[in-house]
C-alpha cells in the first residue's frame, strides 16, 4: 500500500486548524467570514426543500404501506431488486387476499346458501378493489415516490457535499486572514517579519479564490431547487390523478356491488331467516302486525297493513320458542307499534301465527314490539 506520511501529515495539520478556527468562531473569539445574502436565502431554501420532501415522502410511504412492520419484509426485498436493477414481483394486496379467503370460505359453507354465495360475490369485488389497489401502489410509485427519492438520494447529496467543501474553504480563508493579522502586528514590532506577510498574503489570495469558486459550485446547485419545485409539482398533479382514478374504480366497483347485494336481499334475508325460524318452531306467515317494509329496509315501515291488526300489548309470549337476539344495528322505531334498539343489546324475540318473516316480537323489560330481523342475530 502506498502510505503517504508527509500528505497524511498535511491533511491532519489542515483538519487540526479548521477544527480551531471552528472553535474559535463558536466562541466568539475568532472572525468569520459571512456568505453574501442572496446565498445564504438559496441555503435557507434548500434546506426547507429537502426538510418537507423527505417528511413528504416517509409519509406517502405510511399511505401506500400502512403498516411498516407487517411490510419490513416486503421492502427488504424491494431494495434487493432495485440494486440488483431487477424488476420486483407482483405482490398480492391485502383485498386481493381477503377475496380469496372469502371464496374459499364459500366453498366449506357452501356456494349454494345465502351466506355462501354472498361471500363468492363479496370476495370478487374485493378482488377488484385489491387490483386496483396494486396499480395505485405502482402508478404511485414510479410518479411520486421515485422522483422524490432521486432527489433525496442524489441531487442533494451532492449539494450537501459541496456545502460541506464550501464550509472548508471558508474556515481556510478565515485560518488565512487570522494569519495575516497575526503578521502584519508582528511586522510592525519587527521589519524581519516582511516575509511572513507576503506570504500570509500569498495564501490569503490562493484562499480567497477557492472560496469564490467553490461559492459558485454551491450557489448553482442550489439555484436548481427552482428547477426541482418544478419537477415535483408535475409528479403531484401526476399523483392526484392517479389517487382520483383509484377510488373512482373503488367506488364505481363498491356501487356494482351493493346492486347485487340489493337484488339478492329479497331472497337472502327471508330464506336465511325462514331456515332459523323452522329449526326453532317458529311459524312464519303472512302477518296483521306486519308493516310491510321491503326485507333489509324496516325503517320504511308504512303501518299495519290489517284494518284491525293485533295490539301489541295484547301480544303474550309463547310457552316455548322464544329466543335471545344481539342487536346488530341502532333502529328507532316508526310507530307505536314497533321497538327502539340500541347496537349490541340483547332482547328476547319470539314470532305469533301469521306474522310476516321479516319481523318478530322483541321484549326488553317492560317494553314490547316488533322488530325486524335482518338488525338482530339470533343466539338461541
Amino acid at each position: 500500500m502506498d502510505f503517504n506520511v508527509k500528505k497524511l501529515a498535511s491533511d491532519a495539520g489542515v483538519f487540526f486548524t479548521r477544527a480551531v478556527q471552528f472553535t474559535e468562531e463558536k466562541l466568539g473569539q475568532a472572525e468569520k467570514t459571512e456568505l453574501d445574502a442572496h446565498l445564504e436565502n438559496l441555503i435557507a431554501r434548500g434546506d426547507c426543500t429537502k426538510n418537507w420532501t423527505e417528511k413528504i415522502f416517509r409519509q406517502t410511504e405510511v399511505l401506500l404501506q400502512p403498516n411498516p412492520i407487517d411490510h419490513t419484509g416486503a421492502r427488504i426485498e424491494e431494495f434487493f431488486y432495485e440494486k440488483l436493477d431487477r424488476k420486483i414481483p407482483t405482490r398480492t394486496t391485502n383485498g386481493e387476499l381477503l377475496g380469496q379467503y372469502m371464496q374459499d370460505a364459500a366453498k366449506d359453507f357452501g356456494p349454494g346458501t345465502p351466506y355462501g354465495s354472498t361471500l363468492i360475490t363479496v370476495g370478487e369485488y374485493q378482488k377488484k378493489l385489491g387490483g386496483a389497489e396494486r396499480e395505485f401502489l405502482q402508478a404511485s410509485a414510479v410518479s411520486f415516490l421515485t422522483p422524490l427519492r432521486n432527489f433525496l438520494e442524489g441531487d442533494w447529496r451532492t449539494i450537501s457535499k459541496e456545502r460541506r467543501l464550501l464550509e472548508n474553504r471558508r474556515l481556510d480563508l478565515d485560518v488565512c486572514k487570522a494569519r495575516l493579522k497575526k503578521a502584519k502586528l508582528a511586522e510592525a514590532k519587527a521589519a524581519l517579519w516582511s516575509e511572513e506577510v507576503d506570504k500570509a498574503e500569498q495564501e490569503l489570495r490562493v484562499a480567497q479564490t477557492e472560496f469564490d469558486r467553490q461559492a459558485e459550485v454551491t450557489r448553482l446547485l442550489l439555484e436548481g431547487i427552482s428547477s426541482t419545485h418544478v419537477n415535483h409539482l408535475r409528479c403531484l398533479h401526476e399523483f392526484v390523478e392517479a389517487q382520483a382514478a383509484y377510488y373512482a374504480q373503488c367506488h364505481k366497483h363498491m356501487q356494482e356491488l351493493q346492486k347485487e347485494l340489493s337484488s339478492a336481499n329479497g331472497d337472502t334475508f327471508p330464506n336465511a331467516f325462514a331456515v332459523s325460524a323452522s329449526t326453532s318452531g317458529i311459524s312464519a306467515g303472512p302477518s296483521p302486525l306486519s308493516g310491510g317494509s321491503a326485507p333489509g329496509c324496516p325503517a320504511a315501515s308504512s303501518g299495519p297493513l290489517d284494518p284491525a291488526p293485533l295490539k301489541i300489548e295484547e301480544v303474550k309470549p309463547p310457552a316455548t320458542g322464544t329466543r335471545k337476539a344481539k342487536v346488530l344495528y341502532d333502529y328507532d322505531a316508526a310507530d307505536t307499534s314497533e321497538l327502539s334498539l340500541l347496537a349490541d343489546e340483547l332482547i328476547t324475540v319470539y314470532t305469533v301465527p301469521g306474522m310476516d318473516p321479516d319481523w318478530l316480537i322483541g321484549e326488553r323489560g317492560n317494553q314490547k314490539g316488533k322488530v325486524p330481523v335482518t338488525y338482530l342475530e339470533l343466539l338461541s
